[in-house]
């Protein structure tokens, strides 16, 4: 979001980090207690789609509803992107503050549709920050966004279906390039868009997302992570309860059903 094509997006993440306080930050670290082993460390790096929300906090109350042990941050400013976190001198310290178990690595939310942005700017800091995950013995996971709601027109992809599959084939690719797993919340977002069009997904602005946008990503991070079903746990994150029940099943069924597809071996 920091080229003319990306202005009107980043125009926008501010106005919504304004209007909910998070004006780009570490967002609500929830923290494992010194010493213990048994907590399960995850760390979210990317922008506005993460800390919108606050995914990581949300992913860490859905964990513990099932019975994990889970502490969580984040390295998350508004329309950041996965180049910017590579030159950002936060990010090494970021990565050596803590023992971590996982590193989810978010792109900002157009680069992964556009075939060049992807190839020259995603790509090359992916590989980077997935060499500097590993080099700490930690697992990398990519975290596979969903497109605008209206699609990308600017750039050749005029509806929300044609944006969304060019996002999947950008991470799949990266996917099997790096030999790393992928979250694919923006896979099941469509599924959850198609069989359940009264769940509203997207806020306003058709880009960042609702409450129940944020509990998806969730869900599926819990399944990808966990390897289990997300299906039955009490945590709704406020959501009416049928609700949260769709979203943990599609989780569940997208994520669990295939999992050699999203690398998850």
């Amino acid at each position: 979001m920091r080229t003319p094509l990306r202005a009107l997006p980043l125009l926008l993440a501010a106005l919504v980090a304004a209007s909910v306080g998070l004006a780009g930050c570490s967002a609500g670290a929830a923290m494992c207690a010194p010493g213990d082993a048994s907590c399960l460390r995850i760390l979210f790096i990317g922008n506005s789609y993460t800390y919108v929300n606050d995914l990581p906090a949300t992913f860490a109350q859905l964990a513990r509803a099932g019975g994990h042990a889970v502490g969580t941050d984040s390295l998350a400013s508004g329309g950041a992107t996965l180049a910017d976190h590579v030159a950002d001198a936060a990010t090494l310290p970021k990565l050596d503050s803590a023992k971590w178990d996982f590193v989810v690595l978010q792109e900002q939310s157009e680069i992964p549709s556009v075939a060049d942005s992807r190839e020259y700017t995603m790509y090359p800091a992916a590989r980077s920050l997935v060499a500097m995950i590993r080099e700490r013995s930690a697992t990398p996971i990519l975290f596979m966004t969903w497109a605008h709601r209206d699609g990308l027109p600017a750039s050749g992809m005029p509806d929300y279906g044609s944006m969304q599959r060019s996002i999947d084939s950008g991470y799949l690719a990266l996917s099997q390039e790096l030999a790393v797993a992928v979250a694919p919340v923006g896979y099941t977002w469509a599924i959850v868009r198609q069989e359940s069009p009264g769940i509203g997904l997207w806020q306003d602005d058709g880009s960042h997302p609702s409450t129940a946008g944020t509990y998806l990503a969730a869900c599926v991070f819990y399944a990808a992570v966990f390897r289990q079903s997300p299906d039955g746990l009490e945590f709704t994150a406020g959501l009416p309860a049928d609700s949260a029940a769709i979203l943990q099943k599609v989780a569940a069924q997208e994520v669990l059903a295939h999992p050699g597809m999203w690398g998850l071996h």
